[in-house]
Order: C-alpha cells, then structure tokens, then sequence
C-alpha cells in the first residue's frame, strides 16, 4: 500500500471517532488539519478540538492515536495538537453541517 492509500485509510479510520459532545466524527467535524505518512509508515497527524476547554482534551488525541496505528502499514503515529487556526463551525463538511442542522 502507498502512502496516499494509507492515508486515505487512516481518513477512514476518523471517521469512526467521534467528539463525544457532538454526534459527528471529528474527520467531518473539521477537526483533522493534516495527515501525512511518510514511506517507512511513519504517520503524523495534525488536529485540533472544539476549544481549549474540551472536556476531551487528553484521551482524543490518544484514541485518534490508536485509531491511526490499527492502519495495516503504518508503523508508528505522531498526533499534534494545534489552535491555529482556530477551529470553527465553517470548517465542518457539508453532511456534518446537515447532520447538525446548521443547513
């Protein structure tokens, strides 16, 4: 597998961890800013949360972690937290916007 195959994949895989607070999976939410894997499998993935405050500060990026190395291929992930840019309701997916209402 190539590594925009795994990428891809690992895009999958977030797709099935959710923000606890709200019913959209943080892919959709807009919460991912960046996935790369380079050819040895090493992944690194760069994402934020709904605020600094988020009750799920610590253990999403540890599940979005665990949710990366489950990707046949990859051989180790790094998940980077950032605020900027801050992350608004504008970077959700039209079917996340749907699914909120907010359309």
């Amino acid at each position: 597998m190539d590594t925009l195959e795994m990428e891809s994949k690992i895009m999958q895989v977030l797709r099935q961890v959710y923000d606890p607070e709200i019913p959209v999976n943080i892919y959709d939410l807009g919460l991912v800013y960046e996935i790369r894997v380079e050819e040895d499998g090493r992944a690194f993935v760069t994402m934020t949360l709904t605020s600094p405050n988020c009750p799920v500060a610590e253990s999403l990026p540890v599940e979005v972690k665990e949710s990366v190395l489950m990707v046949p291929g990859i051989t180790s992930a790094e998940v980077t937290v950032t605020f900027n840019p801050p992350w608004n309701k504008d970077m959700m997916t039209e079917e996340a916007k749907l699914d909120l209402g907010l359309l």
